[in-house]
């Protein structure tokens, strides 16, 4: 059996992890400088920590266990803060979306680092073209069996989640008429996409076990589903929005996603639908944002996006009341994602410096 923490924190407590991106302060060119980083904020007292990611031009950083989602509120801003000022000491700057508006992710340096050296080994191209970032939201749960539970319950809803954050219509310097490009560029990863419809948690773990033994997987850590268990933390791990440019936002989707598991958890969302269902909706998320029509949870229509998260937002409003997140999700706007104030832009040079002014607050 997979060791497993279920049940040693709070349940729905909240980690939250942000992939950012170092740039060249003038030229707005992405720079592999993570390592320059990460020394200027050694040794500071922060709520979480920076850490590498697979290109040496991006940093995650990560909040501690936080109680509420009022607690990530108050962690994400100074992580991202701490991080600009880091930046700022050696000509740099950060930025957050889900991808860089002109860099070729293909040329970006990766970490010399075992885990993700052997991974470009293994992925070859579908790892190399990675150069996309996300924002992780890591749900404490009472049990194994409650996590499945609730990844079964939530996933009909996480392209919707997709939808109100894409954050990403600029790709190597061409808008592709998608508004989130990372969705399908992360879905070319081995085990990528959707989690497959186990019947339990001990068939998922059973399945982890025996690829491991015939040596597919190191561990589970290398599925990169869009919503996976995380046994050794004790959550679930929503993988599926984009990174947001505006903290703010970071913290609402967090909030949508711990209300979203608790309203789950006590049984009430509707769904249902097979999975056929979340790949179509999946596609149309990303290709359309909130302009999407999307096939509702329950199998039994085809809605617009914005209407439909009105209806997760009715849906989830007494978790979030209870959970003390009602503001915090309110600052999700159900008929607008990043995606569009990027598309304003003139062109991917103006994209990246209006996400470096709206990255720190």
């Amino acid at each position: 059996m997979i060791p497993n923490a279920f049940g040693e924190s709070s349940p729905l407590s909240l980690g939250v992890e942000e992939e950012l991106m170092i740039l060249e302060a003038a030229t707005l060119e992405q720079v592999p400088a993570v390592d320059r980083i990460l020394r200027r904020v050694e040794g500071r007292a922060l709520p979480g920590r920076l850490k590498t990611e697979l290109f040496a031009s991006v940093f995650e950083t990560n909040t501690f266990v936080c109680a509420t989602a009022a607690e990530v509120d108050a962690a994400l801003p100074v992580l991202r803060r701490a991080a600009a000022e880091a930046a700022a000491a050696e000509g740099l700057a950060i930025a957050a979306a889900a991808t860089h508006p002109f860099a070729r992710p293909e040329a970006q340096p990766i970490v010399k680092e075992e885990r993700y050296v052997t991974f470009v080994g293994y992925g070859g191209i579908s790892v190399r073209r990675q150069g996309v970032q996300g924002l992780h939201v890591h749900v404490a749960m009472p049990s194994s069996d409650d996590c499945w539970r609730c990844l079964d319950a939530i996933l009909p809803w996480l392209p919707l989640v997709l939808a109100l954050s894409a954050n990403s219509p600029w790709f190597a310097g061409e808008l592709t008429g998608m508004a989130s490009n990372r969705a399908p560029i992360l879905a070319e990863l081995p085990r990528g996409g959707p989690p497959p419809a186990f019947g339990s948690y001990g068939e998922w773990e059973a399945w982890v076990e025996r690829l491991v033994q015939i040596g597919v997987l190191e561990d589970y850590t290398r599925i990169w589903w869009d919503v996976r268990p995380h046994p050794a933390l004790g959550t679930l791990e929503v993988r599926i929005p984009d990174q947001p440019t505006d903290v703010r936002l970071a913290t609402a989707f967090a909030a949508l996603v711990q209300a979203l598991c608790a309203t789950a958890l006590d049984g009430g969302l509707p769904g249902g639908s097979p999975r056929a269902d979340y790949v179509q909706n999946r596609w149309s998320a990303a290709r359309f944002g909130v302009r999407a029509k999307l096939i509702h949870p329950d199998g039994g229509s085809f809605v617009p996006a914005a209407d439909l998260a009105a209806e997760l937002l009715e849906l989830v409003g007494p978790a979030a009341a209870r959970l003390g997140s009602s503001t915090l999700i309110g600052r999700i706007e159900p008929a607008a994602c990043e995606a569009d104030l990027q598309l304003e832009a003139a062109s991917p040079q103006e994209a990246a410096a209006d996400l470096v002014t709206r990255s720190v607050a």
